[in-house]
């Protein structure tokens, strides 16, 4: 548009009516000059949150705290001495039985405590731990823990009333194909100071073994010596009258060695120093 005088512009800007041309060589009106619009900066872009895999801190240990580098967990205690253990009451020996790797036998099996009469007039010690055992949580279990409890009766004794049935070796010795074997003589070692305390615990005036691996354990003998070199006499467990029997499970298959098993029962009968 030309010849447009500045009034006129100036009308037509009020009006919105725009833009305006004018001839060449012309200033445009001052009111009819427009601002460009500010440009408005974008915002600045939001970081990323961290990736969920990278690990998080671990929260620091307590205080004399001892921590395993490896999976943030404190270490086992070490098994307890045998000083330890002597100096244990019923509580504290079960829960350490319980617990126990001092061979190294566990494996994921669980030790057999002892049970019976906590002030008894005899302990009745078997070599270690079966399968039977294992299942009804208890010593001398099954078939031969009925044989036993009839040779007590035949001497006015029982497991409820007045003796202690445990075994040495508290958790179950296995064949790599999960069967019973016999135990080893760095086994029946770790174990022993357990038996020792239960017997000072419970009190009995005898300590009646049943089988070869419980005598010659106790006696300090080879384990595979025959039974027979420890029948027939009373010996010592820490001042405590010893005789050594046949084990119910070898009376099932033996019946004619009952009669040596009777004569037993009667020697450790007249060698008791506690009877009531």
């Amino acid at each position: 548009m030309s010849g447009i005088s500045n009034r006129s512009a100036a009308f037509l800007a009020e009006m919105g009516i725009t833009p305006l041309w004018s001839a060449r060589g012309s200033e445009p009106a001052p009111e009819a000059v427009m601002e460009a619009p500010a440009v408005v900066a974008a915002p600045a872009p939001v970081p990323a949150p961290a990736a969920y895999s990278q690990p998080m801190p671990s929260p620091a240990p307590a205080p004399g705290s001892k921590i395993d580098s490896a999976w943030g967990e404190s270490p086992p205690p070490p098994p307890p001495t045998e000083e330890e253990i002597a100096r244990m009451d019923w509580r504290a020996l079960n829960a350490a039985i319980g617990a126990c790797a001092r061979c190294g036998c566990k494996d994921g099996r669980k030790a057999v405590l002892g049970n019976g009469a906590r002030a008894a007039v005899w302990m009745v010690a078997a070599g270690a731990t079966t399968a039977a055992d294992e299942q009804e949580r208890q010593p001398l279990a099954g078939d031969p823990g009925k044989l036993l409890a009839n040779m007590l009766a035949a001497v006015q004794l029982s497991r409820d009333e007045n003796v202690y049935v445990t075994n040495l070796v508290k958790c179950r010795p296995a064949t790599a194909t999960g069967g019973d074997r016999a135990p080893t003589a760095d086994e029946t070692l770790a174990c022993r100071p357990f038996l020792e305390r239960e017997l000072a615990l419970c009190g009995a005036g005898t300590v009646l073994t049943m089988g070869q691996i419980a005598a010659n354990a106790l006696l300090g003998k080879p384990l595979q010596e025959p039974l027979a070199g420890a029948r027939g006499s009373v010996h010592q467990l820490n001042g405590v009258p010893l005789v050594a029997t046949l084990h119910p499970g070898e009376l099932l298959r033996r019946g004619a060695d009952k009669a040596l098993a009777w004569a037993d029962l009667c020697l450790a009968k007249s060698a008791n120093v506690r009877t009531d």
